[in-house]
């Protein structure tokens, strides 16, 4: 069956010609854009609750631009001001570039990682006797917290945000040919919205092995999946399968 509209379930990607632009103009297909999830802070006061005081960490651990906003939010609320001595450990580029947003970047202690939580180990090595904070979503990858406890360092995993399924009433009465998704908790969205929800010709499009997880345990057909050697992006997934899809 051919493949003529595409819900993904992340906000629209905010730069210009994004990938997704691309598969738009090439394909002749319709993208929209809904978040199955979104992110509500936490306040000061439940921060407080888990006995976090901002000015007794020496280093903050940031594995994404939601951690990023949140850690200032709450320093904000706490009227906290951030030391010039804080040191920063990203865990991307992209977390690393969007720091600026609220500290000068060349006058402040940043370390960076290339993508993957891992690559940070030998800075943390290095830096063993900071004391660090993670701001986080009450959904953490195990990874983070076992690859900390390994390393032995002294850390604060301190909730400052949510993950909270959107309300999609909207779409009941919607179709889309393929339904994109990105974490165990946009299938979850999924779910608990449409409870009653049957695929039948919908294609489901997953990106990473929870995804996948999440999306084969609710029973669900996975018919495009991200990232696989030849295509290592969820645009180059799809762009396959809708150049073979919308050739029959």
């Amino acid at each position: 069956m051919k493949v003529k509209t595409i819900l993904v379930s992340q906000p629209e990607p905010k730069m210009e010609n994004s990938p997704y632009s691309r598969l738009i103009e090439k394909e002749k297909v319709k993208v929209d854009f809904i978040p199955f999830i979104h992110v509500e802070g936490v306040d000061a006061k439940e921060v407080r609750q888990q006995k976090i005081d901002p000015k007794n960490y020496t280093a903050i651990i940031l594995t994404s631009r939601n951690s990023v906003d949140h850690f200032f939010r709450i320093a904000e609320e706490m009227r906290f001001k951030v030391p010039d001595s804080m040191k920063y450990f990203c865990q991307s580029e992209a977390v690393a570039y969007y720091l600026q947003k609220y500290v000068v970047y060349r006058k402040r202690k940043i370390y960076v990682g290339k993508r993957n939580f891992n690559e940070l180990v030998p800075l943390f090595k290095k830096y063993k006797e900071e004391k660090f904070l993670l701001p986080s979503s009450d959904v953490l990858k195990p990874i983070v917290p076992e690859t900390l406890n390994e390393l032995g360092i002294d850390w604060t995993r301190g909730v400052f945000y949510k993950t909270v399924i959107s309300d999609l009433s909207k779409l009941r009465d919607v179709y889309y040919d393929v339904l994109v998704f990105f974490s165990p908790s946009g299938i979850e969205s999924l779910l608990k919205n449409f409870p009653d929800f049957e695929q039948n010709d919908t294609r489901i499009a997953v990106f990473g092995n929870s995804t996948v997880k999440a999306a084969t345990d609710a029973g669900l057909r996975i018919d495009i999946q991200a990232p696989t050697p030849e295509t290592p992006s969820m645009t180059m997934a799809l762009q396959k399968y809708i150049t073979v899809a919308n050739k029959k």
